[in-house]
């Protein structure tokens, strides 16, 4: 597990490398075993036989964080309480053993993996711009026990470590180099080693800083105004952009508070009180699940096919260089995959080159890719206005405007030119795929791949399988999405499929809302204090209101004579057709926009055509109902196989369009409301406000058998 080698100069090499394992873990378990190796260490200095440590890896990563399956399962906050005083612990044998310690980091290191790191004097990396560094748990819902925030703090400052902290961050080497998390880098092992060794020679009295009478925390503590000021402004900020409903971050900055204020050892006591209360907390749960077990059950291939093998694509057709078009070929370049770029010009085209080199280049200017990879990217790109260039691509993905004709003739020119192995995928948002395959040669090789803008940014992509579609063409779908390193999840195709029938309940709900005779500010302002990315009324002029009447026409065509018409459809008729305001794309909907399409306020006249009616409200019903109307939605498409697995319907709700990731997700909210006391609330919402509060069968009978999703 841990390799001991001590050369000539009395320098001893601990290398990790956990058997059975591809990476290097640190958890409860592992710590242990480290304990007796320190206790040898100190008998060695006794003797005088010690002149330093460095601490490397036998594994392409250097050490990543704990075991989260035991965390999430763990409800006993004594339990919690100890295993971050003993991971403390560790650390301070580490960085007391009266001599020098040289982490010489190899390859990625993440939470209390990095936390190991900061244990030690000096921290050597490798400058490969693969490698990761930093504390991520934040995005869990939890935040460092083992002793981080404090160091991070006596080594930053507390501003400077509360970024760090809370935005989660993975750094690359050169970045972390800049904001000083780590003191060096390397060319590669060898110089990695040479570093560290020759770092030790020449610093044999070293000690950290808050175990000196005269060290102190860079720019001060809590107890000095301008820090006091600071922290207050922080705070703000952060009840302005979350409103409290991720703890993590407020407790973070609270360790910081308090924890400036007292010595070292009480500091990291603080720290494990606090990181026991996330932990046990339902909101780290929730989070957990969603990013750490859903995701690798999606990762894993839930949905994917068996019985195909591996698809490995090297070239990918993208037709139409626009934002979308250009997102998704700069998504294939970062993951080594050669990409052709058509428009209706080579010099349209061009302007997506455009927009994937500036991107690049402020990679290349953070340090997360070196100037031979991008110009190895820039290399594999091929911009063109000529589709016999697709000839030797393995897929082409559409993602031209959303006009049924012009995307069935982009794809009918594409298809011409490819072979019987390759596939089309078309990015529509509101078209079925079946009806877009119907003019296709091969129907069985056409697929939706629906991105979400931005998409070098956005995880998600929602497949979309049609009627036609082969098993094996949903296969390769799925494994290109793992290859350019997007969350996959699989979707029927229906009206909507998953993330935009879901989504359209959220912005009906707001919309019915209005038309009741709430106050327009108030929806937008319950819809994102609930933790919705944006308001509904925003969210309907992002997509455009007749796309949104659209999709709820085509649940009229789906539903048929059991179709009951939305309150909200009234309004968005008014809208679209007497006062013609459709959206952000036309500078006008429910809020204003400046000539570059940025909201500058909702419409000042709206309140004269939709009359405030309302001045009695509960901010809890506002919230519930803009909630539980896309919860409903989303069980009533595993119900009907629109999306077959609850880890997909819940990390394609956080990602697909914003529902409130604390919640864990739109079925994780109902596990973590309370089944029983969901239903209940669903029953008395059904008969205020009407039938699309009724829950559907699988939801009924989940809970009469007294089962979670």
């Amino acid at each position: 597990m841990i390799r001991y080698k001590k050369d000539k100069d009395n320098i001893v090499t601990l290398t990790l490398n956990m058997e059975g394992r591809n990476l290097n873990i640190i958890n409860h378990e592992v710590s242990k075993s480290i304990e007796p190796i320190l206790k040898h260490l100190e008998e060695e200095k006794a003797k005088r036989k010690l002149k330093g440590i460095i601490i490397t890896s036998a594994k392409k990563n250097f050490l990543v964080g704990g075991d989260l399956g035991y965390l999430y399962h763990s409800k006993d906050a004594a339990t919690i309480f100890e295993l971050s005083q003993n991971l403390q612990k560790l650390y301070r044998q580490l960085e007391r053993p009266g001599v020098p310690v040289v982490a010489a980091i190899n390859g990625t290191a993440l939470g209390s993996g990095f936390g190991l790191a900061l244990a030690c004097h000096h921290r050597i990396v490798i400058d490969r711009p693969s490698i990761r560094l930093g504390h991520p748990e934040v995005k869990l819902g939890i935040m460092p026990g083992g002793g981080e925030v404090i160091r991070l703090m006596w080594l930053l400052g507390v501003e400077k470590a509360f970024h760090v902290l809370n935005d989660g961050h993975r750094f690359s080497p050169k970045e972390a180099l800049r904001i000083g998390i780590v003191s060096a880098l390397a060319k590669d092992e060898d110089d990695l080693i040479d570093k560290a060794k020759k770092w030790l020679n020449k610093n044999q009295k070293f000690s950290r800083a808050w175990d000196t009478k005269e060290g102190t925390i860079p720019g001060g503590t809590a107890k000095d105004m301008s820090i006091a000021m600071t922290l207050q402004k922080l705070s703000a900020g952060l009840m302005a952009h979350a409103y409290n409903n991720f703890p993590a971050p407020q407790t973070i900055l609270n360790t910081l508070s308090e924890g400036s204020k007292v010595d070292f050892d009480t500091a990291c006591r603080i720290e494990s009180r606090n990181f026991t209360q996330l932990v046990i907390s339902n909101i780290s749960k929730n989070m957990i699940k969603a990013f750490w077990f859903d995701l690798n059950t999606i990762r894993e291939g839930i949905s994917r096919p068996k019985g195909f093998g591996k698809f490995r694509p090297k070239k990918v057709g993208v037709i139409g260089a626009g934002q979308m078009g250009s997102g998704i070929g700069l998504t294939c370049l970062k993951s080594g995959i050669e990409v052709v770029l058509k428009d209706v010009s080579k010099a349209i085209a061009d302007r997506g080159k455009e927009y994937i080199t500036i991107h690049l280049t402020k990679l290349l200017d953070d340090g997360r890719i070196t100037s031979g990879e991008k110009d190895k990217m820039l290399g594999r790109l091929k911009t063109t206005g000529d589709a016999a260039d697709f000839e030797t691509c393995d897929l082409v993905i559409e993602a031209v405007f959303e006009n049924e004709a012009l995307k069935v003739k982009v794809a009918h020119e594409a298809e011409a030119y490819l072979d019987e192995y390759a596939f089309l995928a078309s990015n529509t948002i509101s078209i079925p795929i079946t009806k877009l395959s119907k003019s296709c040669a091969h129907p069985a090789n056409y697929i939706g791949l629906h991105f979400f803008p931005p998409a070098e940014k956005v995880p998600l992509v929602e497949i979309v399988r049609g009627k036609n579609t082969s098993e094996e063409t949903v296969a390769r779908a799925f494994d290109f999405v793992k290859a350019i390193k997007k969350i996959p999840i699989v979707a029927k195709d229906n009206w909507g499929f998953y993330v935009a029938r879901v989504q359209n309940t959220f912005i009906l709900e707001g919309i019915t809302m209005l038309q009741e005779g709430h106050i327009p500010a108030l929806i937008e302002q319950i819809s994102v204090q609930s933790g919705m990315r944006m308001g509904a009324l925003a969210l309907a002029d992002e997509l455009s209101l007749p796309i949104t009447l659209k999709y709820e026409r085509q649940a009229a065509e789906h539903y048929g004579n059991k179709y009951i018409e939305h309150p909200a459809t009234v309004v968005l008729n008014q809208m679209i057709e007497e006062l013609a305001r459709k959206g952000k794309s036309k500078k006008a909907g429910f809020y204003n926009y400046d000539d570059s399409k940025n909201a500058t306020g909702l419409w000042e006249d709206l309140t004269n055509h939709f009359s405030t009616k309302i001045s009695q409200y509960t901010k809890e019903e506002i919230s519930e109902r803009l909630l539980f109307v896309q919860v409903i939605e989303a069980v009533w498409c595993l119900q009907e196989g629109i999306i077959k697995t609850v880890a997909e319907a819940n990390l394609g709700s956080i990602y697909g369009w914003g529902f409130p990731a604390f919640r864990g997700g739109a079925i994780q909210y109902i596990n973590d409301y309370g089944m029983k006391k969901f239903v209940e609330r669903c029953a008395y919402y059904e008969q205020v406000h009407g039938p699309r509060f009724k829950i559907p069968k699988l939801l009924r009978e989940k809970a009469a058998a007294g089962e979670i999703f």
